[in-house]
């Protein structure tokens, strides 16, 4: 019996240890405030988006629209954040030249894949 628990003990102790480190690289919620760039952190480029999506500031419908994304426009996610409810991609317009936040249920295919770290 002990020799049993001798070998299983490294492989609790090692499920144990990463416990705390897959607990921790679940986003948190943080809102981008107001007026907060990213830098590309995706990668990923992509072709359409829901009509209409409004481009803002920060990650809230608080922040000031600074320009529209359209389905017809290429968008250049950079990264995404967790503000209350919902999720929000940082991204470049690549039609238009604007960056700006927008809430990924918008987005065709629901944003970035990429945790911006904030």
């Amino acid at each position: 019996m002990k020799r049993r628990f001798a070998v299983v003990l490294p492989t609790l102790v090692a499920v144990a240890a990463s416990l705390p480190i897959a607990l921790s690289t679940t986003p948190a919620s943080a809102a981008a405030s107001c007026g907060t760039t990213v830098a590309d952190k995706d990668g990923s480029a992509w072709n359409k988006t829901a009509d209409g999506a409004n481009e803002r500031s920060g990650s809230s419908t608080n922040c000031t629209v600074k320009g529209i994304a359209y389905n017809t426009q290429r968008l250049d996610y950079h990264c995404y954040t967790v503000a209350g409810d919902y999720t929000w991609t940082y991204l470049r317009n690549d039609s238009t030249g604007v960056t700006g936040w927008v809430r990924d249920d918008l987005l065709s295919d629901y944003g970035s894949l990429v945790y911006c770290g904030f």
